[in-house]
Parts: C-alpha cells; sequence; structure tokens
C-alpha cells in the first residue's frame, strides 16, 4: 500500500510543483538567513516568498 502510493506521488503534477515551490522556499530561506546572520525559520521564509516571489515565480517557470 506504501508503494502504492509513493508512486501515486510521483506521478502527480501537482505534487511535482508542490516539490518545486518548496524547494524555491528552502533557497530562499537560505539567502534571507545568511543576509540576516541568523536562521529565519521555514515559517517566515514561506511567507516572505510567496508575498515577494511567487506570483512571478510561477509566471517565469
Amino acid at each position: 500500500m506504501k508503494k502504492q502510493v509513493s508512486g501515486l506521488l510521483e506521478s502527480s503534477e501537482l505534487y511535482k510543483q508542490f516539490l518545486k515551490e518548496r524547494e524555491e522556499i528552502l533557497k530562499h530561506k537560505w539567502i534571507e538567513s545568511e543576509k540576516a546572520g541568523h536562521d529565519v525559520g521555514f515559517e517566515w521564509a514561506l511567507l516572505d516568498w510567496n508575498f515577494h516571489h511567487r506570483t512571478n515565480w510561477r509566471q517565469n517557470k
């Protein structure tokens, strides 16, 4: 059963999109943490990326 679910997720376009966005958010978190000199946290990076970058990223991918 677990293998079936895993295979289903891997073929899902929605899940692939989620993984790509998550990767961009993690990159943003790293960049902003480096600028700040401390870990800004995933939640802050998620909100900041959504507010400042998501629309442009989705239009240009």
